[in-house]
């Protein structure tokens, strides 16, 4: 399937890109191109092929449960203009 220079341009629009005429033709050549790769993956038998989360066969490092910091929220909120129960105040600002 190739592209035609309306589609391209209703592309542009949709993605709010302004493409100048003289880029066009390289626009439409590259997208074209995007396309006919896409439409041979599509063409590509893949009944028995087991879809995977990720390429390599890895388990996830996990670290260990420990606190690695103290809590200091009662010195950072001694800068803060309002606080209540440990909590920020903040003006409203939706009536």
């Amino acid at each position: 399937m190739s592209l035609t220079r309306e589609d391209v341009q209703k592309l542009c629009v949709l993605a709010r890109l302004e493409i100048t005429p003289d880029e066009m033709a390289d626009v439409l050549a590259k997208l074209s191109d995007i396309v006919g790769l896409v439409s041979q993956l599509e063409a590509e038998d893949t009944t028995d092929v087991v879809p995977m989360a990720h390429p390599l066969d890895q388990t996830q490092k996990l670290r260990s449960d420990q606190i690695t910091e103290t809590d200091e929220h009662q010195l950072y909120q001694k800068n803060a203009p309002l606080v209540e129960k440990d909590l920020y105040l903040v003006p409203k600002v939706i009536e």
